[in-house]
């Protein structure tokens, strides 16, 4: 079982990585796809805040001691099941787990309209993901 450090730790992280990666959202497309540096910036820290959210999901079911997830997207579909989220909710972080499947494993073939809607529009997803976490827990 996950001790309440672990959720904390991972909700600091979150917010770290958030912090980090909106200093990317000045940059246009052209920008960063051109910018070997950014480029890799932006996918990596991306990468971090979608794979903390995850990690964030599995530390709250275990700390809950709901059952086990066996995919990423399953973490967050526990946590609609069991109202921790809403299912509106749900499908956004699904889609931001398959999101990091795409950073983690398909390195040349990113659609960069996909990273940068993620990087403009997304990241908002994460935040009320976190404020749903924290209510629930009363943190």
């Amino acid at each position: 079982m996950t001790n309440f450090s672990v959720i904390e730790n991972k909700i600091t992280a979150i917010n770290k990585y958030l912090d980090i990666v909106r200093k990317y959202q000045k940059y246009s497309k052209t920008e960063i796809e051109n910018d070997f540096d950014l480029k890799g910036a932006v996918e990596r820290y991306l990468y971090l805040v979608s794979q903390a959210s995850v990690d964030l999901a599995e530390a709250v079911i275990s700390f809950k001691n709901f059952r086990k997830p066996t995919t990423f997207r399953e973490g967050f579909e526990i946590l609609g099941e069991k109202d921790v989220l809403s299912k509106d909710l749900v499908e956004k972080m699904i889609k931001m787990a398959g999101f990091r499947n795409i950073i983690a494993n398909d390195y040349e073939k990113i659609n960069y309209d996909i990273v940068l809607d993620v990087l403009n529009n997304r990241l908002g997803d994460i935040e009320e993901f976190v404020s749903a976490i924290k209510k629930n827990l009363s943190l």
